[in-house]
């Protein structure tokens, strides 16, 4: 096979059928468990998208209700956990490594390993893991969990003992929908090929952490936060755009690998975004950040005529964050409290009708080589 015939990044390979979500890059849609994103993601709470994703069908109310009630009976970590969680906050470790070393444990004090249960104890913990690191970084200690409280509600909640208010809550949860699940993307790939050697799933999480943790995966929410407030303090959205382009620096949050139009997400948590920032957050921030991808969608194009940087996920994923009481340190790792949902549910349905994941590659190696002992070389 000729170098030309390898698929790069296996990009345009298709390894397996989902039912999960669907993508159409050049038109900017997105589906998931059928339902258009728009239509889902501001109405359904983050256990009704959970339990779409598990079941192929949305609850009834009481369906519901249990399913929120076990997945809030989970979400307890245990001492040793904590310990760990001290101590990367004590040396200042990443989240994400924080959440890889929780994720890692998350079966630690479980019974006999049942994928489904396992899968749903590792959505639970995430929240808990993130906010228990966090508030160890904080020099506090950790706020335990509480059942009566959505899964948005209670992560806002163990990050500082407060009970978020309505706009806060459905903000995040609105969030957490929308990027609950994407494809096959890199580390939902991770994450099913680690089952489909019947590993357990509490492995593919971590490894789904692991690879969400590389900044060309899920690490630019973080500096598009940077520069909207910087934008937001010059109040000269082009001379920032302009600055950067003659310095050669990359404008985050736009372009995609995906979309070759806007990012069907931004779009979403963009409308999240506005609805929260009137309900009572800072006005002028979003305005600002609204002036701010114009301008620099508009430069972009004509900087660069050849390519498609449209807005992407990331550049509202910061504006909301941020407005809803994210920590930026946090984005990343609350990106993976989401897509864990997505993760499990691409486990569960790997091991539906399984074959192991195992591509090839073309040897490019020298051949014919002859041993040559070592004081001879």
């Amino acid at each position: 096979m000729a170098d030309s015939d390898v698929a790069r990044g296996l990009e345009g390979i298709t390894v397996a059928e989902t039912r999960l979500s669907d993508i159409d890059g050049e038109q900017g849609e997105l589906v998931i468990g059928g339902f258009p994103l728009g239509e889902l993601a501001g109405n359904a709470t983050y256990e009704e998208t959970l339990f779409l994703l598990f079941e192929d069908r949305l609850p009834d109310a009481e369906e519901l209700e249990d399913f929120r009630a076990d997945l809030a009976g989970r979400r307890e970590i245990s001492d040793e956990v904590r310990a760990v969680l001290r101590q990367a906050a004590e040396q200042d470790k990443p989240a994400m490594d924080a959440l890889r070393m929780g994720a890692a444990a998350a079966n630690l004090d479980q019974g006999e390993e049942d994928p489904e249960a396992d899968a749903k104890r590792v959505i639970a913990i995430f929240p808990t893991i993130v906010a228990t690191y966090w508030r160890y970084r904080q020099g506090e200690e950790p706020v335990e969990p509480r059942e009566d409280l959505r899964h948005a509600a209670n992560y806002l909640y163990m990050l500082d003992g407060e009970v978020p208010d309505e706009a806060e809550a459905r903000g995040l949860e609105t969030y957490l929908n929308t990027v609950v699940d994407h494809g096959l993307n890199a580390s939902t790939f991770s994450a099913r090929v680690v089952v489909s050697t019947e590993s357990d799933v509490v492995s593919a999480a971590t490894a789904a952490v692991g690879t969400l943790k590389g900044p060309l995966h899920g690490g630019a929410p973080g500096p598009v936060l940077e520069d909207l407030q910087a934008v937001y303090e010059s109040g000269d959205p082009e001379g920032y755009v302009q600055q950067k382009l003659e310095n050669g620096e990359r404008i985050m949050g736009f372009g995609h690998r995906v979309y070759r139009v806007r990012d069907p997400r931004a779009a979403v948590l963009s409308s999240a975004a506005e609805q929260f920032y009137q309900d009572g957050g800072d006005a002028a921030f979003f305005e600002a950040a609204e002036e701010y991808e114009e301008v620099a969608v508009a430069a972009l194009e004509e900087h660069k005529p050849d390519r498609r940087l449209e807005t992407n996920v990331e550049f509202y994923t910061a504006a909301l964050l941020h407005g809803v009481g994210i920590p930026r340190q946090l984005f990343t790792a609350t990106f993976g409290i989401s897509r864990s949902g997505g993760w499990m549910a691409h486990c569960l349905e790997q091991l539906e009708d399984n074959r192991l994941i195992r591509p090839s590659s073309n040897y490019v190696g020298d051949s014919g080589r002859t041993w040559t002992p070592v004081d001879e070389r």
